[in-house]
This record gives structure tokens, C-alpha cells and sequence, in this order.
């Protein structure tokens, strides 16, 4: 029989993964490894409005709020989907560790390491009956169903639980694993990228608008072109390559290109993928 999940906290990241999984297993055919979804709020407001948005469903969510320990004692597998904030305190309620004893618990809290986790579930030290605790970022393309998610390796994982994990996540975009210490970076960038790009984005609706094209065009443009040049990316060419393709001699690109040289923009990315990755660490 397929498992019961528990979310703890569902905001933005976790309403995003939970529709996507809903979406999957509403037909409940045999690949659906989830049968039955719990998920818990901190405010009866925020439960009315997962209520209210997922009613659809209504059969096989149960949707709870200020019951943490009750909801992780319900459920087979539990996915940490608070404010990282907040996890200290919802680990250590009483009633935490029996309930959270031998289960696999998935976390999607960002600077928060498995190691830390299980020491807020059992700060006494590692117990017979630890949960397992595995960890994963995905992004706000999650709506969508077009997270980029990393997941971190661990191959003291099980088959089961290592297949359980690949499958949770591939329901809301795709997937990649990283080695350990490459994890706070790659968090960074699929995490974090997403909103610094908006910055150069910004920039160049504004110089549209000071050409003359109106916000909503030039964003309706920008975003085909983005979506472009994903495709090309994904298809293989080096940003590089690409980027020396578009550009001819005297032309506007290569003009535009040297201004943003000048402004030392590159590097100021490069700085800000270094400064973010340490503040995760």
C-alpha cells in the first residue's frame, strides 16, 4: 500500500509540491508511490486556504493546523516544509522524536543540514530507532511543474527510500543529485538565481520603456526570449558560444556587451553565487 505523507508547514514551496502531487496520483495508478496526503499550518487561516484551494481532493487530504506531532504520528513519510526559522521548535515539541521514530522525513529547509535536524528531534544523541533524514531544494518554478531540484546524495539511503525521494520531486520539474559539499552551492543557484536575474531583467525593461516599448510588451518579449534561450542551453550551447554567435562586428550587441563588461557585471554575479553560498554554510 502506498504511503501517508505529512507536510509540515505548506506555504508557497510546499503548496507548489503538494499540487504537483496531487496532480500525479489522482488517477492512482500503479507508478503513484503516495496514497494519502496530511498537511499541517501554524494558522487556521492558512489551512481554510489549502482547504479551499485543493478541495478537489478533499478525499485523501487531510488538511490540520497547530497539530505537528499528531500530524508526523499519522504519517509514514514527513516533508519539512516550514520556515527555516521555525524547525527548532516544531523538532522539539514533545511527542516529536516518538512520533518522527523510524520514518523517512524529507527536507526542503534551506542552511538546515540533516546532522542539524536530527539533533533537534533527539539532542540526547542518535537513538535505535532515529528517523531517516534526507534533504532536496526546489524553486518557485515548482508551481508550474518546472523546479530544477536538487537532491543530496546519500548512499546510506534504500533502494526504497532513494526511489521514493527521485519520485517526490520529479512531480514538480526535474531532478539532480549533488554530492554533499556541493549542495549549499547548487542550492544557491537553483534556488536563489531565479531572483537575481530579475535584477538585469528589470534593467532592461527599464531601458525598453525608455525607448519607448510599454512594460508589458517588453517583458511579454523578454520572457519569450529567456524561454529561448533556455531551449538553447538545454540543447547544448555553451553560454559563450551563444553569446559570441549573436554578436558581429560594430553591431548593437557586441555594444551592449562591452557596456555591461565595463560595469564589471559579470563579476558582480559571480560575487553574489559566493557571498549567498556562504551565508547558506
Amino acid at each position: 500500500m502506498a504511503p501517508t505523507i505529512a507536510f509540515i508547514g505548506c506555504g508557497n514551496m510546499g503548496s507548489a509540491i503538494l499540487g504537483g502531487l496531487l496532480d500525479a496520483t489522482r488517477t492512482g495508478g500503479a507508478d503513484a508511490k503516495i496514497a494519502h496526503f496530511i498537511v499541517n499550518t501554524k494558522s487556521p487561516s492558512s489551512a481554510q486556504r489549502l482547504r479551499d484551494q485543493f478541495h478537489a481532493d478533499a478525499a485523501r487530504l487531510d488538511v490540520r493546523h497547530g497539530q505537528n506531532v499528531q500530524a508526523m504520528q499519522d504519517a509514514d513519510v514527513v516533508l519539512l516544509a516550514c520556515k527555516p526559522f521555525l524547525v527548532a521548535a516544531i523538532l522539539r515539541e514533545p511527542g516529536v522524536q516518538s512520533a518522527l521514530a523510524g520514518k523517512f522525513v524529507l527536507s526542503i529547509l534551506a542552511g538546515t543540514t540533516p546532522r542539524q535536524i536530527a539533533e533537534y528531534i533527539s539532542p540526547e544523541g542518535p537513538q535505535d530507532s532515529a528517523p531517516v533524514i534526507a534533504r532536496a531544494m526546489p524553486n518557485v518554478a515548482a508551481r508550474l511543474g518546472q523546479s530544477m531540484t536538487i537532491i543530496e546524495a546519500d548512499p546510506t539511503l534504500s533502494d526504497e527510500q532513494a526511489e521514493l525521494l527521485t519520485w517526490v520531486f520529479s512531480q514538480v520539474g526535474q531532478v539532480k543529485h549533488v554530492a554533499p559539499e556541493q549542495f549549499d552551492a547548487a542550492g544557491m543557484l537553483v534556488g536563489a538565481s531565479m531572483a537575481m536575474f530579475t535584477v538585469p531583467l528589470d534593467g532592461l525593461l527599464d531601458g525598453c520603456v525608455v525607448e519607448g516599448i510599454r512594460r508589458p510588451e517588453a517583458l511579454e518579449m523578454a520572457a519569450q526570449v529567456l524561454s529561448g534561450m533556455a531551449a538553447l542551453l538545454k540543447d547544448g550551447d555553451h553560454p559563450a558560444v551563444l553569446r559570441e554567435s549573436i554578436s558581429s562586428p560594430r553591431g548593437c550587441t557586441i555594444q551592449g556587451l562591452m557596456t555591461l563588461e565595463r560595469e564589471g557585471v559579470r563579476a558582480a554575479f559571480a560575487d553574489g553565487m559566493i557571498n549567498g553560498t556562504e551565508h547558506l554554510k
